[in-house]
């Protein structure tokens, strides 16, 4: 029998290090990728992306009180003490696309982008709990505007742009503490680079060089966030669930050099910005940032393998959050979600019964206040979750999660941009018996 279950662990080892393998070689690309086409992003951290994978943004971004998707625990990693309900080995990535129409009172634009969203293991460890790891997108850089000036009788554009994204790495565990209360921890490191640019180019047949100053801020750091849960069975098929997350003043460093160029005008755009010489530049100098205060509380009622409803509501103070020379001041993010999920019928032999079906919506007034006008973002939600068939000999089973929210962010009125948009979330969740022993020797 211990031979057996040394061969168990034998065979998984591959499976093990190529999903390491692809934590580390995924790193780099999450931190330099931008999914982001909001002018809203040029401030703070640039647009926040939450710690959610497909199948809670479907139900409005549900989290904190989600313990089960029907009966079988799926990746949570917005509330680390939902880690303890882990039942199987679950493995968990997806890809994440955006469709933005930008609108102002003259004019509207549209971009779309697509990027590797998430890649999360968790594993049970029995009356030990659950772990948990991971790269999640934490937040993303990406907006251009510009505005043509003259100079003598001589007309020229101002550009203004930013790339970049910041990734988050976790490992967390989460520990039954009583038979219905569960408590658990995250500690993360946050790294990337976000990319500020403001640029003067001439015509082309002018003569003269455009110049170039570039702000690139390396964050760095590590916070730490925490939850709670309390689950009830009532009349043995239903479940009520009350969960809280939260994290403190975290500081993390930014380290910022900024770089003055010259830059020769080309006819051709794939030659156009390519740096001549660097004029001045400064050293690295650091700041301490603190990342917001967070409080979120959230409520389900669910009926076992059938359906589950609930609500949230979420708080982060982005007030002391240490802001660039000459940008406004950030405030409170606050807001609340609504949603749930139905699963037909899943003894029966119709696909679509077996299928989950989930909506929801969700509404924030952001950290946002620009030109005495709160920016505020709202979505309605919905997705589903597809089954694939199980593996009779391992007892393994999968499925495909997607999930898209149609909102709207901002506002037209005093001279801003109203964002509505189109987020795309798929998602494939794998979920085994790793490291199991044979009963049988």
């Amino acid at each position: 029998m211990q031979k057996r279950f040394l061969s168990s662990i034998t065979n998984k080892v591959p499976q093990v290090l190529l999903t390491l393998g692809l934590l580390y070689s995924s790193s780099a690309a999450f931190a330099q990728k931008s999914t982001s086409a909001s002018p809203y992003s040029q401030f703070g951290f640039g647009q926040m992306r939450e710690d959610l994978l497909p199948q809670q943004r479907a139900m409005g971004g549900l989290s904190t009180a989600i313990r089960y998707f029907g009966s079988v625990y799926n990746t949570n990693p917005s509330n680390p003490a939902s880690y303890s309900a882990a039942q199987f080995s679950t493995f968990d990535a997806g890809l994440y696309g955006n469709y933005t129409q930008l609108s102002s009172s003259n004019k509207s634009d549209n971009t779309a982008d697509f990027a590797f969203s998430h890649i999360t293991m968790t594993f049970p460890m029995k009356k030990a709990g659950g772990i948990s790891m991971g790269l999640l997108p934490y937040s993303d850089l990406g907006y251009n505007s510009n505005s043509v000036q003259k100079l003598d009788s001589i007309n020229y554009r101002k550009v203004f742009t930013g790339e970049g994204g910041i990734t988050k790495a976790y490992f967390g565990y989460g520990v039954n503490v009583t038979k219905n209360l569960s408590v658990g921890a995250n500690i993360s490191y946050l790294f990337g680079t976000l990319n500020d640019f403001s640029r003067t180019e001439f015509p082309y047949n002018y003569g003269a060089l455009n110049v170039q100053l570039q702000d690139k801020r390396e964050i760095q750091g590590v916070s730490f966030d925490y939850g709670a849960q309390y689950y009830a069975t009532i009349k043995k098929e239903y479940s009520l669930t009350i969960g809280y997350s939260g994290s403190l003043n975290n500081a993390i460093h930014d380290r910022t050099t900024s770089y003055t160029t010259r830059i020769a005008p080309s006819a051709n755009s794939e030659d156009s910005n390519i740096a001549l010489d660097t004029i001045y530049s400064t050293d690295r100098v650091r700041r301490d940032l603190n990342l917001p205060l967070k409080h979120n509380v959230g409520i389900t009622f669910a009926k076992t393998n059938r359906w589950l409803v609930g609500a949230e509501f979420k708080y982060a103070d982005w007030s002391k959050f240490q802001v660039r020379k000459g940008e406004a001041n950030l405030k409170t993010n606050y807001g609340f979600a609504i949603g749930g999920q139905i699963t037909p019928d899943p003894t029966s032999f119709k696909y679509t019964n077996l299928m989950d079906y989930r909506i929801g919506f969700r509404y924030n007034k952001t950290q946002y206040f620009i030109n005495k006008q709160d920016i505020n973002d709202m979505a309605i939600t919905f997705g589903v979750g597809l089954p694939l068939a199980r593996n009779p000999y391992s007892g393994a089973f999968s499925k495909i999660n997607i999930s898209a929210e149609l909102g709207q962010m901002g506002t037209i009125n005093n001279s801003l941009i109203r964002e509505r948009y189109v987020n795309l979330n798929v998602g494939f969740t794998l979920n085994d018996r790793w490291f199991r022993k044979n009963s049988i020797d």
